[in-house]
């Protein structure tokens, strides 16, 4: 690879050699295969801590290699893949199912996150201890689509995984305030009269979950999180040294509740989308590392899933192809791009909370060539017909977007060239 700037910080060449880098710098390989990176920022492979792939269960959705091909031609290597497949990943059988179709596909690793609790259904614990000690190595767990609301069931996995330095990932919602919602409560909801999801009911699931890792000594992650105060939260726990980390979505970096106005079902989504002040908040929580990375959600729906009336739409977006161009657009645009907290963001932080110890790594010498090319000053048109994804509930259709990813290396093999997949892995 030759001519790329590394991370922002000037141009080198790479040389891979058997899936690893073998030089930095200037190296001199005669008969090497010559990419020219000339104009490209090369990136650590991006890791999303978030990612629904829907298989097993719902494959009319997505599939574990339709995801993993939107995942590469969004300049991932590595995702983690929500347990609330059908059946739920709530055993050893379903994760390593996973785990075994995300190498089989070979665009992007499949980290399987397990369930909490069994059926996701908040009452007993799931197989924690099997899911940990399988194949699939789980260390991460979510009951994700549905808050763990009993306190005393989330004590008790905070304290089981806290055994072998797992974490939980919470989806922050109490879900007796949410009853029936459909949208951010405000001004908004209140001029269109649909029910409101009000901000207390995550942030009060927030408070509670950071008191409890702070009296266990365990890792809770939160998932999506929405609101200013939410941040402010997270703040303070990591001020007195609570093992907290969180998560910021790509469309709760740029789209507000006013979206809402249209009546389409593509921008519902749980937690909603929120007020503009909320928006600033977290954009600038991003900047500063209270918020440590950004996640996807990537969540794929069939057509009958979205395109109905608003009320009846299941939640969710398309995430894994737009979310470092948006990305790069809430930490300043290209123009002004930091590339080092891009990756950060994107790519490191990610990669250590998910104990992906391959993954976020810049190019030296001896680590896995997992990394993506992108050009800094090209931009795109979202097309939904256009995307990997078996979906197209994109929010961003026709959308112009900064930056695109020419190239994405998978332990130094081409999963994306030239912006396009790569028909056959080998």
């Amino acid at each position: 690879m030759k001519g790329a700037d590394i991370v922002g910080r000037g141009r080198a060449d790479v040389l891979v050699r058997g899936g690893r880098v073998a030089e930095v710098g200037t190296p001199s390989a005669v008969g090497a295969e010559v990419i020219d990176a000339d104009g490209l920022v090369l990136l650590p492979g991006l890791v999303d801590l978030h990612t629904h792939l829907r298989e097993p269960g719902r494959e009319d959705a997505e599939t574990v290699l339709t995801g993993t091909r939107a995942a590469a031609k969004g300049g991932y290597t590595a995702v983690c893949a929500m347990a609330n497949s059908y059946p739920v990943a709530d055993t050893a059988g379903v994760v390593e199912q996973v785990a075994t179709l995300g190498r089989a596909a070979g665009y992007a690793d499949v980290q399987p996150i397990g369930a909490v609790s069994v059926g996701l259904a908040g009452e007993r614990l799931a197989e924690i201890g099997a899911m940990a000690d399988s194949a699939a190595h789980v260390r991460m767990f979510s009951d994700d689509g549905h808050c763990v609301h009993d306190p005393r069931l989330m004590r008790r996995a905070l304290e089981y995984v806290k055994t072998f330095d797992g974490l939980i990932a919470q989806h922050a919602e109490e879900p007796r305030l949410t009853e029936g919602a459909q949208m951010n409560e405000g001004a908004v909801s209140a001029e269109l009269g649909l029910p409101g999801w009000p901000a207390v009911a995550e942030e009060s699931v927030i408070a509670r979950d950071v008191l409890l890792a702070e009296y266990v000594g365990g890792h809770v992650h939160f998932c999506h999180i929405s609101t200013a105060r939410s941040v402010e939260i997270i703040r303070e726990a990591k001020a007195r040294g609570v093992r907290v980390t969180a998560e910021v979505c790509p469309h709760h970096l740029l789209l507000t509740d006013e979206k809402a106005h249209t009546y389409d079902p593509v921008y519902k989504v749980n937690p909603p989308l929120r007020s503009g002040a909320d928006v600033a908040a977290l954009r600038a929580a991003l900047a500063e590392g209270v918020v440590d990375a950004v996640a996807t959600d990537h969540a794929p729906h069939a057509p009958q899933d979205k395109d109905c009336e608003w009320s009846a739409a299941r939640p969710g977006m398309l995430g894994l192809e737009t979310a470092l161009s948006i990305t790069v657009a809430a930490l300043g645009g290209p123009g002004g791009a930091d590339w080092d907290l891009v990756a950060e963001r994107t790519s490191r932080t990610p990669a250590r909370i998910a104990g992906l110890s391959a993954h976020g790594r810049d190019p030296e010498p001896g680590t896995e060539a997992n990394f993506t090319l992108v050009d800094p000053a090209e931009t795109w048109t979202v097309v939904p017909t256009e995307l990997a994804s078996l979906s197209q509930n994109t929010p961003y259709a026709g959308m112009e977007l900064p930056v695109t990813v020419q190239a994405t290396f998978l332990r130094g093999r081409a999963t994306v060239l030239d912006g396009k997949v790569a028909e056959e892995i080998k």
